[in-house]
């Protein structure tokens, strides 16, 4: 990294958190804080909603994993970003945002109960704070392997950057990370086509990448023909079809894998709140479509990049790897020269920021409301909670270190965020798609969440510590159909609806609109009044005919089927 590398980084992402810091001033408010006023217009969440999806966890992990296992990732941020995008923004948050629910766990105690809403909210940090510890990994690969800075100065450094973050948002709230997100995503958008551009030069384009895959086939089956009692790598021109990935064993249909990422994809987009918080900031339920459509759009190209990098890791001279994940900052570091470096860096950096910040608030708030406000302190001013609010800011950002024993443990990142996912969001997903689209009995939630936990759990010991000698051995045992992770994401749901089912069956079905009933004491239903009604469409705007959110989800989803099943597979 050269000088103007480094003012490149400082004048992009500093100029970034300055904005951030003067958008904060005067919020005061849990309405500002919390929704921003629900002001926002669906350009600016869907550029925040991209910049959260895309984080440097995603750019380094799945650059890293597409270099092992090929681009089957993909299936994730096309049909499973779009159905989860469509799903929450066009069903699941307007059932929430109708009711003047500031979060999605808020709903879920009106449609099952007290124990539903905490426990979403316990699950929620507990998902999104393993993330954060991706992403500082990630963070620290890009500085010691691109940057070459030694160890203790990275630590520095992303500490400052946690830092950073989480001053403004804990300061300003949701509006302050929304707009510095819509500029932050500008930044990783240029930086993802530099390096794009620099390594396809590099491996001579598509044609070039094939025939390097080609060559390299030939040489893994002259080695097979040589050493048939060793393991075989995978084929290389796999790499570059979804349809040829079966999973860790060589045991999965690539349909099923699909179907993983789709469940993956939709409880994203349902049970993280950092991306429903955005949607419940927009000023109409119109931005909030078309909010969802544009930031899973955006999404879609940058993400093929960061898969195709993975896999024209096999067409360039690199030097040698320690794991996969460092593939994208010895790319970064092999091709690009003075100045390009630079603007990928502050790319790097300006996706820590923003999904530091989003974090942040998102999962601040899930504890102020859902755990702080609900169970210790359930009466104090409005200024009281926002209080809490930015403090929480700060302790949720922490909480993301205790992850890296576990990660490093994996042998890349994706690894262990899709191991972890089937254990309680899918669960909790399938629990969120039976309150809006079910009349589900109020106790068959905290059921059917226990059972599909109680699987995922014992589903993870037989994954991850197979080789722990005091744990049971019907929990370290279990066939590879049964807790497979990918075949997990499947028997989670299952284990999570039959039982609500047969519970409904025994106690009866809700009747319709039982949770508009649900009144909460104190400043939780204060600030509920509070809140004004969301209208159905922006108030003195005047809008295209062409943008009509539901032709254009229609259009998003054809498009990711066709990249899915007929483009990559």
């Amino acid at each position: 990294m050269t000088l103007p590398d480094w003012l490149i980084v400082l004048l992009l992402n500093g100029s970034i958190v300055g904005y951030g810091l003067y958008l904060a001033r005067g919020t005061t408010t849990s309405g500002e804080w919390f929704l921003a006023r629900r002001a926002l217009p669906w350009w600016a969440v869907g550029l925040s909603m991209f910049a959260t999806n895309v984080d440097n966890a995603d750019l380094v992990a799945v650059t890293g994993q597409c270099y092992r296992e090929g681009i089957h990732v993909i299936s994730v941020y096309s049909i499973g970003s779009a159905a989860g995008g469509i799903l929450a923004a066009f069903w699941i948050v307007p059932a929430i945002a109708r009711r003047g629910f500031y979060t999605n766990a808020e709903y879920l105690e009106a449609r099952f109960g007290p124990s539903a809403r905490v426990l979403s909210a316990l699950i929620q940090i507990q998902y999104r704070t393993s993330m954060l510890g991706m992403m500082i990994w990630s963070a620290y690969l890009i500085l010691t392997r691109l940057v070459a800075v030694e160890p203790p100065v990275a630590w520095a450094l992303i500490l400052l950057m946690v830092v950073l973050a989480g001053v403004y948002t804990a300061w300003g709230g949701l509006k302050s990370v929304v707009w510095t997100d819509a500029a932050q995503g500008v930044v990783m958008m240029v930086a993802a086509v530099v390096i794009f551009s620099a390594v396809w030069n590099a491996a001579g384009g598509w044609s070039g990448l094939e025939k390097k895959l080609a060559q390299k086939q030939a040489a893994q089956e002259q080695a097979a023909n040589d050493n048939p009692d060793e393991d075989q790598p995978r084929p290389a021109t796999d790499l570059t079809h979804i349809g040829r990935f079966r999973g860790d064993h060589d045991a999965v249909s690539p349909f099923l894998i699909a179907l993983g990422w789709t469940i993956i994809g939709c409880g994203y987009w349902t049970v993280n709140h950092t991306q429903t918080m955005r949607l419940m900031g927009a000023r109409s339920f119109w931005d909030m479509r078309m909010a969802a459509v544009f930031g899973v759009a955006l999404s879609l190209p940058v993400m093929i990049i960061s898969a195709s990098l993975g896999v024209f890791g096999h067409a360039v001279e690199l030097p040698s790897m320690g794991k996969v994940d460092e593939l994208y900052p010895l790319m970064a570091n092999t091709f690009l020269g003075p100045g390009f470096k630079g603007v990928v860096v502050a790319g790097v950096f300006a996706a820590v920021i923003s999904t530091f910040d989003s974090m942040g608030s998102a999962l601040s708030a899930i504890f102020t409301r859902d755990v702080y406000a609900r169970l210790i302190a359930r009466d104090r001013s409005d200024a009281h909670y926002v209080f809490v609010g930015r403090l929480a800011t700060g302790g949720v950002l922490l909480i993301g270190f205790a992850y890296l024993p576990f990660i490093w443990k994996q042998e890349h990142m994706l690894k262990a965020f899709t191991t972890l996912i089937p254990v309680f969001v899918t669960p909790l997903f399938t629990m969120y798609l039976a309150g809006v689209f079910t009349r589900a009995h109020r106790k068959s939630g905290m059921i059917g969440l226990l059972c599909g936990s109680i699987y995922g759990v014992i589903a993870l010991c037989s994954r991850q510590f197979y080789d722990v000698e005091w744990l049971p051995a019907w929990t370290t045992g279990l066939p590879t159909w049964f807790s497979e992770r990918w075949v997990a994401l499947c028997w989670s749901i299952l284990f999570t609806a039959v039982p609500m089912v047969v519970t409904t069956m025994i106690l009866g079905r809700e009747p319709p609109g039982s949770e508009a009933a649900f009144t909460e004491r104190g400043w939780l239903d204060r600030s509920r009044e509070e809140l004004e009604p969301m209208p159905q469409t922006p108030e003195g705007v005047t809008l295209s005919k062409w943008l009509h959110p539901g032709w254009c989800a229609g259009v998003l989803m054809a498009v990711c089927v066709w990249v899915t099943f007929v483009l990559f597979w």
